[in-house]
């Protein structure tokens, strides 16, 4: 029997904050009970309360504070979670600011987990999670004064960041990467709709193979000429493995398009689910939010909170082409498992290309996430 990959279950979750005298702006974050790494206070909706009273109540139970709560979340983030089965699972944490008015000396979890206040910067660079540290880093609330923060790290300090930025300053930037980027995001764009075109009976499927073929050896052209580029250059934009990683990471969602290309060739598939196209639609969108989002990467302090906003969007569309294989699965199961499992394979193998087709995309937002938080 085929097991489909587990949906996004919700939580409800609060970013606690402080403004101090000054402006500035403190973070509460908590210790978790298994790993002891720092976490916001989070947990399971409850049907008798409201999501922000349901992330209020797991403020007060895991970090000991009340106070008023948002009525709009400050975004959402995703981190993995592994139940005692050994069952992975994901789980998307829709945040509410919670401004601090009382802190309690004790409460429901406090010999399990530790509580600190830290800056926005370092609160940013002690969690774990990449979305949910730009969430940090883009949080605003009224009457703050924030200046522009990356996360303080010791290694970085002792590279010496001051001087780095001071001679960044006044060298020349190789602004080719930008072009270089834009390139590979039309490729992108270009794969995504051929494949939607192929599964919506657009084209032919032998003429939809053939352009993501040529669509792939233009993309792995563009990051051979990265690769090259990095090497030659004195000066980058920004961090070369970051620069590296965002090119394969684009490379790689090409690389996707062609394997599901060639297994249908192979297989000589020539209808397909519903969910297919549903799901090659959901990588066109994000393919083109991708082509939104890298030209911004020239100017990403300007730009953070949109890069914040297109690399969320990817995530959550990468959760709901989850949904459509788990559901496109158990519809072709239903139908050949029994009389034809042969025909059952082959469409698992096609839908678990298109499934990873969204998976390196959001490997694509992940490491434009990670340029904003590291260069912002």
């Amino acid at each position: 029997m085929v097991t489909a990959p587990a949906p996004a279950i919700e939580q409800f979750g609060v970013l606690p904050y402080r403004v101090e005298s000054s402006g500035a702006v403190s973070i509460l974050l908590i210790t978790s009970r298994d790993t002891g790494r720092w976490i916001i206070p989070k947990g399971n909706p409850d049907p008798k309360l409201s999501p922000q009273e349901a992330a209020l109540l797991e403020a007060h139970e895991e970090a000991g504070v009340e106070g008023e709560v948002g009525d709009v979340p400050v975004g959402t983030y995703r981190y993995v979670k592994e139940k005692r089965a050994g069952q992975v699972m994901p789980v998307d944490v829709r945040v509410f600011p919670l401004k601090v008015t009382r802190q309690l000396d004790d409460w429901p979890e406090r010999h399990e987990r530790s509580a600190r206040w830290f800056s926005i910067a370092e609160a940013a660079g002690s969690v774990a999670e990449r979305s949910l540290r730009a969430l940090i880093l883009s949080f605003r609330p009224a009457g703050a004064n924030v200046p522009v923060a990356r996360p303080e790290r010791s290694e970085d300090r002792a590279k010496g960041w001051g001087m780095l930025n001071i001679f960044r300053a006044i060298m020349p930037k190789e602004d080719r990467f930008f072009d270089m980027f834009r390139r590979h995001a039309d490729i992108l764009v270009a794969g995504a709709d051929a494949m939607v075109a192929m599964f919506s009976g657009e084209e032919s499927v032998a003429e939809s193979c053939r352009r993501i073929a040529q669509h792939e050896h233009a993309a792995d052209d563009v990051t051979r000429d990265v690769l090259v580029a990095v090497r030659r250059s004195f000066i980058t934009p920004f961090d070369r493995s970051a620069i590296t990683a965002l090119a394969s990471a684009m490379d790689d969602s090409l690389d996707e398009m062609w394997q599901t290309a060639k297994a249908i060739t192979l297989y000589e598939v020539e209808s397909f689910e519903p969910q297919l196209l549903e799901m090659s639609q959901l990588a066109a969108e994000a393919a083109r939010l991708v082509r939104e989002g890298v030209p911004l990467l020239r100017h990403v302090g300007r730009n953070a909170h949109r890069l914040h906003q297109i690399t969320e969007a990817i995530v959550h569309l990468e959760g709901r082409a989850d949904e459509l294989h788990a559901a496109g699965l158990k519809a072709i199961y239903q139908a050949h498992g029994a009389k034809r499992p042969m025909t059952f394979f082959i469409g698992r193998e096609i839908f678990s290309h298109v499934e990873r087709v969204l998976d390196r995309l959001e490997d694509v937002a992940d490491e434009m996430q990670g340029i904003v938080i590291d260069h912002a």
